[in-house]
């Protein structure tokens, strides 16, 4: 058993993902032996003394099926309405199997406006921890019937990070119909070799997975990949595993070499800095030049308006902003001080002529170090 392997054993705070491909039988509707078995398993993990969030997608698969649509709508109003439908059918099945058990669970809805406010994002976190501390087993969902295009998170594998991170969740499992990350696309290439294990922010893994879409789901292995380097950022650890292995998540809680582990090869961050990490839009962008861009990625310093050559979109001050570095390639995220136009006015000087420009001073950096984090 692999070092990473045996941390499995020592956790107890698990976030566990579930697709829509097996939560519906591949769209022929809800598969009531998955989601008895998928209730069977975390009930046993919770008498076992973890806490477990289960984030679930479904919703809107469970509504095609009920509605009779056969191909999954493109139209965010039909999206919506098929997610409207279907999340009562998923959470009625849920409830009733957990109650077999006498397990109580809470449905927990977000849209990713709910994370991108900090008071908002705070909330959410408070209210995951008292029902992890209450023996709940929160069950959680894009609220696909509200959300925009502008505040989705784009596929539930991101919304799963992004609750580990939220609860600080030790282990991440992201239950799918594939036995986990392959060399190469196993539907193509049948000598395809899975991958036990590897370094969440290896590069090498970006070129093995496939971007597919499916007729149901958002998302495919590279937003998996994506997902395990968010859920790194606290320091959870990401298992890829197929949700049809038996009894799966017991034997994952034994350290069995299962599906495929990805571990955070970096230092976890700070709580403030995994909200800024987390962001998934942001308002505008700085171009850093070369010497700007080196002091931030490689001594984490604070950005001085000095150090930024071009300034784009529409940003107040304390709103999210990207920097890039010459070579266009975003290398962290910040809170900045300055709005937009204040911004423009100000870049390339150095900080003691801010007062001269703008007639006043707020802070002598651009944006200060402890609101900035790398990515």
């Amino acid at each position: 058993m692999s070092d990473h392997r045996n941390r499995l054993i020592a956790t107890r705070c698990w976030v566990v993902k579930v697709g829509s491909a097996l939560l519906t039988a591949n769209g022929r509707g809800l598969d009531a032996e998955c989601i008895r078995a998928l209730a069977n398993h975390i009930a046993n993990l919770r008498k076992q003394g973890y806490a477990v969030v289960l984030v679930s997608s479904g919703s809107v698969a469970a509504g095609m099926q009920r509605l009779g649509w056969q191909r999954r709508p493109r139209a965010l109003y039909e999206l919506q309405a098929a997610a409207a439908v279907g999340q009562m059918g998923l959470i009625q099945a849920y409830e009733s199997q957990f109650q077999h058990h006498g397990q109580h669970t809470a449905q927990v809805l977000l849209t990713h406006e709910d994370l991108a406010d900090r008071s908002r994002y705070l909330n959410a976190r408070s209210t995951l921890r008292t029902l992890l501390q209450l023996g709940v087993v929160p069950i959680v969902n894009e609220n696909d019937t509200v959300a925009t295009e502008e505040i989705r998170f784009g596929d539930n594998d991101t919304l799963s990070a992004l609750v580990a991170n939220l609860v600080e969740a030790e282990l991440l499992v992201i239950l799918t119909d594939q036995p986990g990350l392959f060399d190469a696309d196993p539907r193509h290439h049948p000598n395809a070799r899975l991958i036990p294990e590897a370094a969440a922010n290896n590069a090498e893994l970006d070129t093995m997975a496939s971007p597919g879409t499916g007729a149901l789901g958002r998302g495919g292995m590279i937003t998996k990949i994506r997902a395990a380097r968010r859920a790194a950022r606290s320091g959870a650890i990401t298992i890829i595993a197929s949700g049809k292995e038996p009894n799966i998540l017991q034997r994952l809680a034994n350290g069995e070499a299962i599906g495929t582990l990805l571990w955070p090869d970096k230092e976890p961050l700070a709580a403030r800095k995994q909200w800024l990490a987390g962001q998934l839009q942001t308002k505008g962008r700085l171009w850093l030049d070369a010497g700007a861009a080196k002091v931030v990625r490689e001594a984490g310093r604070s950005l001085l308006p000095v150090g930024v050559i071009a300034s784009e979109g529409h940003f107040a001050r304390g709103e999210v902003v990207s920097c890039l570095d010459p070579e266009a390639r975003e290398i962290a995220r910040g809170l900045v001080n300055y709005n937009a136009e204040e911004t423009r006015r100000i870049l390339g000087h150095s900080s003691n002529q801010i007062e001269q420009i703008l007639g006043y001073v707020d802070e002598e950096e651009l944006i200060h170090r402890d609101n900035l984090v790398l990515l």
